[in-house]
């Protein structure tokens, strides 16, 4: 079929409209939505005004019956004739219409790329409408959160950052991927994962193994552990992007995948553990689509440095950030009544010490996928 002729309001110039899908249909009505409130508001002679769940650490909350952070009811009303918010709210009805057009034409761009397709001087003015990406980003988030949508859901994404490989046959955009069959660097898991994107066509693994660092992911790949114990393998370089984070949490639920996670042992480790279970603060907004609370922390763990007989070479002395950020974590509503939580930070703080999980190494350079990985996971030694 073919597609309609539209005009670009920005350009002038004949752009093609995409077939819109019902989720695509349900975020143009949102938008939609925004710009109505507009008009009914002028046409009644009142000041139009966006009201933006507000993403501060004050209006957020740990439910423990879904074991995910979640945002409150707070708000922050954004005034179009207030001249403290008047750029602001001119700024986040700006965005709004780029996704929009994004939308209708079916196609999608990097945050970079929204900035530099809004970015312009307002006319008969020296104003820009936005002066950096720095600018630009909260307000994408203040899209987001007023639309109840995902970044991804109106054609935003981040760059790539993560892989992964295994016993998984999946459709990326129409292209069959096979992720037994993906090299040494594996299949680089996008930012938009939706079902719309990728669907899931065969799965043989029994399990995720989600590891901190592509290093380590390295060592796992090249050893095959994905093939001798039936999984799948991710990393998200650090901590996950929302794109790893979202599929992990699709594998999860819709293929019943647990998850285990071999992170550092130190204040970081802990808090990216943190994030894939519970959600994170800032995008509390979006933690029933990216929370997993039934993921477990597989190591490593402060009580390895005796255990595994590791040579005091490969410690990390804490620093007092370190040791003020791992005090803060004993403290999560999640960890704080977790017998074994307390005592596993406990410990490090009375070690004195981190390990990275290439600590390992030590031992042999094929410990952590000969040894340690599979010993825990047959101990079902964790902890959650």
């Amino acid at each position: 079929m073919p597609r309609k002729k539209t005009k670009s309001p920005e350009t002038g110039t004949a752009t093609a409209a995409a077939a819109l899908d019902e989720r695509d249909q349900r975020t143009l009505e949102r938008i939609a939505g925004l710009a109505d409130h507009v008009i009914t508001a002028a046409r009644a002679g009142r000041d139009p005004y966006l009201d933006i769940p507000s993403r501060t650490l004050s209006n957020v909350h740990y439910n423990r019956k879904k074991r995910f952070i979640e945002m409150g009811n707070a708000r922050n009303r954004r005034n179009l004739f207030n001249l403290a918010q008047a750029k602001s709210y001119m700024q986040t009805m700006l965005v709004a219409s780029g996704c929009k057009r994004l939308i209708e034409q079916g196609k999608t761009t990097s945050i970079r790329g929204l900035f530099y397709l809004l970015k312009h001087t307002i006319e008969g003015t020296r104003e820009e409408t936005f002066a950096s990406q720095e600018e630009c980003d909260p307000v994408i988030e203040d899209v987001e959160v007023t639309l109840n949508a995902l970044r991804e859901e109106l054609h935003v994404y981040a760059s790539n950052r993560g892989a992964m490989v295994g016993e998984i046959t999946l459709r990326d955009s129409g292209d069959e991927i096979d992720c037994t069959r993906m090299g040494s660097g594996g299949y680089s898991i996008p930012s938009i994962v939706e079902p719309s994107v990728i669907q899931f066509v065969k799965c043989n693994a029994e399990f995720i193994l989600h590891v901190e660092k592509d290093t380590v992911w390295r060592r796992f790949n090249e050893d095959k552990f994905w093939r001798k114990h039936k999984c799948i393998l991710t990393h998200g370089m650090g901590q996950p992007p929302r794109g790893v984070r979202r599929l992990l949490h699709r594998m999860h639920h819709e293929l019943g995948l647990p998850v285990y996670c071999l992170l550092d042992n130190d204040p970081w480790g802990y808090y990216i553990y943190s994030v894939i279970k519970q959600g994170s603060i800032n995008l509390a907004y979006e933690s029933q689509r990216m929370a997993i609370p039934d993921a477990r922390f597989l190591g490593l763990r402060s009580f390895d440095f005796e255990r595994c007989g590791l040579s005091e070479s490969v410690i990390i002395h804490l620093t007092d950030t370190d040791r003020k950020r791992a005090k803060q974590i004993m403290e999560y509503p999640w960890f704080a009544h977790k017998k074994a939580w307390q005592e596993e930070i406990k410990k490090l703080l009375d070690n004195g010490f981190k390990l990275e999980v290439e600590a390992l190494i030590s031992k042999d350079i094929s410990y952590v996928t000969e040894v340690y990985a599979p010993q825990r996971l047959r101990d079902r030694d964790w902890l959650d």
